[in-house]
């Protein structure tokens, strides 16, 4: 299952700027990463008068914009939506999800706090608090890491997320729905898949793996 780990905060905190530095920096270590910006005030990404505005505005539930080289889905849902339902429902393929905000989620936090603005943290230990990014330090039972320090920042997703993910992984989803494997179950999946398609011509060495299946 791909990790998810939110960068939270106050407003004016350097989420975003935090994020923007932390993306390069995981890329340049052989990551894939996806994002996740919560906008609990809306937002508008298709423009008035476009195509794919007036086919939105024609009532269509969802509206696809594609091109060569990337698409976007402008879909209408009942629900704010978790970061699990918007993992397992739109986004595969990469290694790991940071989201902005969702500091009420479920998930690994990492907090940004910058002396200027903010006095107190939003999060503890026992809203999974991983880590504190910030310009002063604090004593909460996590590191607390300087905010320019990146590759710091990123040594502790890498270290508690993606290292162990190398080993080996399999997603299995049957009729939309995530699966639970056993760890039995999954070391069997994956060494009978990779078994069968490391004898196929040009896939001796088969790194990553997607097969689905319709009936």
């Amino acid at each position: 299952m791909i990790p998810i780990v939110s960068i939270v905060g106050k407003s004016n905190s350097g989420k975003t700027t935090l994020i923007e530095k932390v993306i390069p920096e995981l890329n340049r270590r052989g990551y894939k990463v996806a994002t996740v910006k919560h906008d609990v005030h809306g937002f508008n990404v298709d423009r008035e008068g476009k195509d794919s505005w007036r086919h939105k505005i024609a009532g269509a539930h969802t509206t696809i914009i594609s091109s060569p080289q990337k698409i976007a889905i402008v879909r209408d849902v009942e629900q704010d939506l978790p970061l699990d339902d918007l993992r397992g429902r739109f986004i595969s393929d990469v290694d790991i999800i940071i989201s902005e905000g969702y500091k009420k989620d479920r998930h690994p936090k990492i907090e940004v706090c910058r002396k200027d603005t903010h006095e107190e943290l939003l999060c503890s230990k026992k809203d999974i608090l991983i880590a504190v990014a910030s310009d002063k330090e604090f004593d909460v039972g996590v590191p607390c890491i300087d905010i320019d320090d990146v590759e710091g920042i990123v040594d502790i997703i890498e270290d508690r997320f993606l290292k162990k993910k190398r080993k080996s992984s399999i997603i299995l989803r049957v009729n939309g729905k995530n699966i639970v494997l056993k760890p039995f179950i999954k070391d069997m999946m994956i060494r009978s898949i990779t078994g069968m398609i490391s004898v196929l011509k040009d896939c001796e060495d088969p790194k990553e793996v997607e097969i689905r299946i319709s009936s």
